[in-house]
């Protein structure tokens, strides 16, 4: 079980944390954070670089808690966060991602909450410091905060259409 834990870990964690560090930055494909906020404008939302920093450098600081196992249900949250504002950026595709759908952050949601769960593993810097095992109501926190952060991160930042001018 710990291996497997560690290779969830390892494979969202890292997957997360690259995302974001394309986000802010000209690694790993990225278009710099010129081209995060172009990204994050051209979704609906506002704050330009100030949005695609927060975004980035919430999942790089997300993922990398993941990867390393430390205060697993914290790391669980941001990456939820992150991951319902993308889920619903895409929601309007449908669930597939081949038609640009919701599929993949949902993947990512489900399995942060699952980590949350489980926790990280004997192979975590949680276990090393005592903390592996977390009750499970802090699994049910880091989903409820995560979904809660990503939705209201929607509702605040992002632009509603303006609304039509009737003609005279």
């Amino acid at each position: 079980m710990d291996t497997g834990l560690l290779i969830l870990r390892l494979l969202v964690g890292l997957l997360v944390a690259g995302h974001g560090v394309q986000k802010v930055s000209s690694h790993l494909g990225g278009r710099g954070l010129e081209g995060g906020t172009e990204e994050f404008r051209a979704d609906g939302f506002r704050g330009g670089a100030l949005t695609a920093l927060a975004a980035g450098g919430g999942q790089i600081g997300s993922g990398l808690l993941l990867v390393v196992g430390f205060l697993t249900p914290l790391a669980a949250t941001g990456v939820i966060g992150v991951m319902t504002v993308a889920l619903t950026v895409k929601w309007r595709h449908g669930l597939w991602v081949q038609n640009d759908g919701y599929e993949y952050p949902l993947v990512l949601v489900a399995t942060a909450a699952a980590l949350a769960a489980t926790g990280p593993g004997a192979w975590s810097l949680d276990a090393v410091l005592g903390l592996a095992s977390y009750p499970l109501w802090w699994a049910a926190l880091a989903l409820a905060a995560g979904l809660g952060s990503g939705l209201l991160t929607r509702l605040v930042l992002h632009r509603t259409a303006a609304p039509a001018i009737a003609e005279r």
